[in-house]
């Protein structure tokens, strides 16, 4: 049995795809338009919660993003793009790699849910959740300020494929400004040029702008919620 992604559309699912490119390993790829703002009834009955994303493998179905990026990898690819206990870098893969579904998205989905409810910019939870992403997105900048290349320096990981979606794609759902952040805009960059990175994007997001995503200013918010 091959290995098979369900990717939704425009969503952090994207992180599995990403890691499939960039190991080079052989896969299906399923893609789910979303309908029109959240995931169609077929995709939303692939697992018992719901969300994005799901792989297959033989009997084995498994969601969320984390848990795919490391099975792919260890199963797969054979723990390539991760840092082994007692490799010069462990902590600091382990600690960025959890950053992204620990501090990095769940900053933006709480001012992306808040916002839905037609909150105005002044509203001050917002303001609060507002002045900690900034503190956390200065946070990330200085990190990568240090390691110059990729999250936690000069090697590719798995961490890099958790994070660049929070950065990026996201940002379609909740206008965020990355301008101040030039280490980060650079980083964006970098990964975007990628060779997994560019095969993922037109195999599962073809329609996507991504020099949109990956610019400073917010990109245009995703069809259903342009105003």
């Amino acid at each position: 049995m091959v290995l098979t992604v369900h990717h939704l559309q425009v969503s952090q699912s994207e992180r599995a795809v990403f890691l499939c490119e960039e190991l080079g390993i052989e896969y299906e790829l399923k893609n789910y338009q979303r309908s029109p703002l959240l995931a169609p009834p077929e995709y939303k009955a692939l697992h018992a919660v719901g969300s994005a994303p799901v792989i297959e493998d033989g009997e084995i179905k498994l969601a969320e993003s984390a848990a795919c990026i490391e099975y792919i990898n260890a199963v797969y690819g054979g723990n390539k793009l991760a840092v082994k206990p007692g490799e010069p870098g462990y902590a600091d893969y382990l600690y960025w790699f959890h950053f992204a579904n620990g501090s990095l998205q769940p900053g933006i989905s709480r001012q992306m849910a808040i916002s839905f409810t037609g909150a105005s910019d002044e509203n001050p939870i917002l303001k609060a959740f507002a002045d900690r992403m900034g503190k956390i997105f200065q946070f990330l900048d200085d990190q990568l300020a240090k390691t110059g290349a990729w999250i936690i320096g000069d090697r590719f990981t798995a961490a890099d494929c958790m994070i660049m979606f929070s950065l990026s794609t996201m940002r379609s759902f909740i206008k965020v400004d990355l301008s101040p952040y030039k280490n980060v805009l650079a980083y964006m960059q970098r990964v975007s040029k990628r060779e997994g990175y560019v095969r993922a994007m037109k195999k599962g997001d073809p329609e996507l702008d991504v020099s949109a995503i990956i610019a400073g200013p917010s990109p245009p918010l995703f069809g259903p919620l342009r105003k």
